[in-house]
């Protein structure tokens, strides 16, 4: 079996702040914030001229976290506030792997459609998104360091 744990679920926000606040008060603790650019970052979510603001938020047993984003660039289309339970609005969710490249050979005989490419980041992983069924994305996480 190649698939870890799950890492984090990826959440996109028109406020930053107010989302860490409002996940503080909830329970959440905050593990960090950090701003993500440039061509590797572009490659890897296949969008160009990405700047991104994010905030990891986790629970108190530091097993769950959810990466809040907030997009400065590309523009987004703007989303429902007021949609219904069953309108997609989780963007991705992030699962740590053994080998990226033999669970994206796994999941295309499902269906999976890459969104951008293979991507050695940070030095430390190689990671990859997939859309998968109903187009939800799925993003894969190989620990290389």
């Amino acid at each position: 079996m190649s698939v870890l744990r799950l890492d984090n679920v990826g959440v996109v926000v028109t406020d930053l702040d107010e989302a860490v606040a409002f996940f503080g008060a909830l329970g959440l603790e905050l593990e960090g914030r950090a701003t993500v650019e440039g061509p590797d970052v572009d490659r890897l979510v296949g969008l160009d001229g990405v700047r991104c603001d994010m905030a990891v938020v986790r629970t108190p047993d530091g097993h769950g976290r959810l990466e809040l984003m907030r997009f400065g660039s590309p523009s987004s289309p703007a989303g429902d506030p007021d949609a219904a339970v069953n309108v997609p609005g989780i963007r991705r969710i992030m699962f740590a792997v053994t080998d990226v490249a033999e669970t994206l050979a796994r999941l295309r005989g499902h269906g999976a459609v890459p969104v951008g490419d293979v991507v050695p980041f940070g030095g430390a992983h190689v990671l990859a998104y997939v859309r998968g069924p109903g187009g939800i994305l799925v993003a894969l996480a190989e620990e290389t360091g």
